[in-house]
């Protein structure tokens, strides 16, 4: 029903009841929904967390009623660590999977985890190893009966691309074109098509075939992810087109196909095409080379740590689950150790104190469970303001389509008709009634530009006014928190024309800020500045709250995001507190501008 608000709160009552009687098929249940629901908005570490809690839940389940079920979580598992590069996590996850389906004899299951073990194998540059995952995959979804074409697609596909990899191009050539035989391959899956077609052209191109078959082919999957709106698929068969050309000697334009490659990829976050088309923009474009060489390096980096970041957290999430069951069990033996104890050492005081100091430990195992459960109920937060968002711009577009059908559309149907009448008549009349209702076309006309202009004039200040975004933010927190907050910044700055990197993390810094205030710092008054410092912006943030230790070692995620975004604009982070002594943070930010043409075209357009 899409109804991610009441599926969030029935769900929390399912598992507290779960938890409190110990229904631990419920308990594994209610996680996996959870984890699913998580997958599908595409917050990928909280999903992992609950595909982690169900398998716990079903592990305390006899064998015989679980193992299928431990076995579809171990294989999520694997998904989600796969598609974050954590390849050994991701490993040991899919082969316990295996071992599992082998047992239950589930082929499809065992066709799936063999698929993702190549996918793996691909990912850490064995594809020789890769290869033979894919053909067991493939044996296997024989022997299961499985009657989905995309299946046996998708498997073709796969080992096609391991002899490409490989750089065994007659290998993947042969591969490639037994797939696109099939007739209903193009029309049932024209996105896996246009990712043959391309990979069969690069056989081709790559193992000194025709090259008008070569560009045919790439300008096919060009048009169809053209008309299918598929842009994430663009940026390969524009990258291959670019070496075609190269070789071909127009370097011109294989140059402007590559960096629209690029920027696709960088569009859509397509990371390893990105690397791809930088690496070979440096082949192409020597002039230029050393900047292109500078953006992969950078983008190199920032991948790295953003995939090391993730297996630390998938880490931490197995560590910590598995120490909060284990803890859970051993305070539950003592309590029940020591209650029988309490009867027969009644007349000795350390009863007491051995049943309070069990009731303190287990209050702060509660209270970090609490932790992780407020930190899902801030994605609960999200979602919900997701979904009133949506609703809302539904409810403006039908506003918006019946002032156009209702009044614009009606009064048009309403003149053609008369007009159709008048087109015979020629008499006085006649024409100083056509003369009205042209007069009346013209206000419908205005009327139409004053919705487009107002449209126009709503979408422009969602988007680009900056000072207004962060008024609005610290606003909102200033009401919902009950902190007193000022800002304060300085107006001669052409805020909307700083570089979108700048004042996307600009706007994030603040709002960790705030956060770290409302939740850690218990400050009472914040003081938010923004002004001209030279070539330099420099942001200021100061709170009244209780501080802390600079020099502790271990700093928080609130913490460590300030400093990350931090980097990624070139800014200097200075912070200085001291514990019952507020906190001071200062970010000097290299001032950057887009361009001065593509600002008057914006104002062109606004206007």
């Amino acid at each position: 029903m899409k109804d991610s608000l009441n599926f969030r709160q029935t769900n929390t009552e399912i598992l507290k009841m779960a938890e409190n009687v110990k229904l631990f098929n419920v308990l594994g249940n209610s996680h996996w929904d959870l984890a699913f629901f998580f997958e599908s908005y595409a917050v990928l570490d909280s999903a992992f967390y609950h595909y982690k809690k169900a398998l716990n839940s079903f592990e305390r389940l006899p064998a015989d009623e679980s193992l299928q079920s431990k076995g579809i979580m171990l294989y999520n598992m694997g998904r989600i660590q796969d598609s974050y590069k954590d390849y050994l996590g991701a490993e040991i996850s899919i082969t316990s999977a295996l071992k599992i389906f082998d047992e239950l004899g589930d082929d499809l299951r065992i066709h799936n985890c063999y698929n993702v073990l190549g996918v793996i194998a691909n990912g850490i540059g064995d594809s020789q190893k890769s290869l033979e995952y894919y053909k067991k995959a493939g044996e296997y979804l024989n022997t299961s009966g499985s009657s989905n074409n995309r299946l046996s697609w998708i498997n073709q596909n796969n080992i096609a691309s391991a002899f490409l990899n490989m750089e065994n191009y007659p290998k993947a050539k042969e591969s490639y074109q037994e797939l696109i035989t099939d007739e209903e391959f193009k029309d049932k899956d024209p996105e896996l098509y246009t990712k043959s077609i391309s990979g069969l052209a690069y056989s081709i191109f790559k193992s000194g075939g025709n090259q008008d078959k070569v560009e045919s082919l790439l300008q096919e999957a060009i048009e169809i992810n053209n008309s299918n709106e598929q842009l994430y698929e663009m940026a390969r068969p524009k990258q291959y087109y670019a070496e075609l050309l190269a070789s071909k000697g127009d370097t011109s334009q294989a140059i402007q196909l590559a960096q629209e490659s690029y920027a696709i990829a960088k569009e859509t976050y397509n990371n390893d095409r990105s690397l791809e088309a930088l690496m070979l923009l440096t082949k192409l474009d020597p002039a230029n080379g050393s900047t292109y060489a500078d953006d992969y390096y950078k983008l190199n980096e920032t991948i790295k740590e953003e995939e090391r970041t993730k297996r630390d957290k998938f880490a931490r999430i197995r560590m910590e689950t598995d120490e909060i069951i284990e803890k859970n069990e051993i305070l539950t033996q003592e309590k029940q150790v020591w209650v029988g104890a309490a009867f027969a050492l009644i007349l000795f005081g350390t009863a007491f104190l051995i049943i309070v100091t069990l009731y303190i430990n287990n209050n702060r195992l509660k209270f970090r469970q609490k932790q992780q459960e407020s930190n899902q109920e801030i994605y609960n937060l999200m979602l919900s303001q997701q979904g009133k968002f949506e609703e809302g711009k539904q409810l403006e577009q039908k506003r918006i389509s019946e002032e156009l059908h209702d009044g614009i559309l009606g009064e048009m149907l309403g003149i053609r008709l008369i007009l159709s009448g008048l087109n015979e008549r020629e008499d006085p009349a006649s024409i100083a009634q056509r003369a009205e209702l042209i007069e009346k076309l013209r206000e419908v006309e205005e009327e139409i530009r004053t919705i487009s202009h107002e449209l126009n004039n709503a979408s422009y200040e969602k988007f680009h006014n900056f000072i207004v975004s962060l008024e609005d933010l610290i606003d909102g927190i200033q009401n919902s928190s009950g902190i007193s907050c000022s800002f304060t910044f300085d107006d001669k700055v052409s805020w909307d024309n700083l570089l979108g990197d700048i004042k996307i993390n600009a706007y994030r810094i603040v709002q960790e800020a705030l956060k770290n205030c409302v939740k850690h710092a218990k400050s009472q008054y914040v003081d938010i500045s923004f002004e001209s410092f030279g070539k330099n912006l420099k942001l200021t943030i100061v709170d009244d709250g209780v501080g802390f230790d600079v020099n502790k070692g271990k700093r928080g995620i609130g913490l460590r995001n300030i400093i990350s975004r931090s980097k990624k604009i070139h800014a200097k982070l200075d912070i200085d507190s001291k514990k019952g002594k507020g906190t001071t943070i200062i970010v000097t930010i290299p001032a950057t501008y887009i361009d001065s043409d593509v600002a008057e075209r914006k104002e062109v357009l606004n206007t």
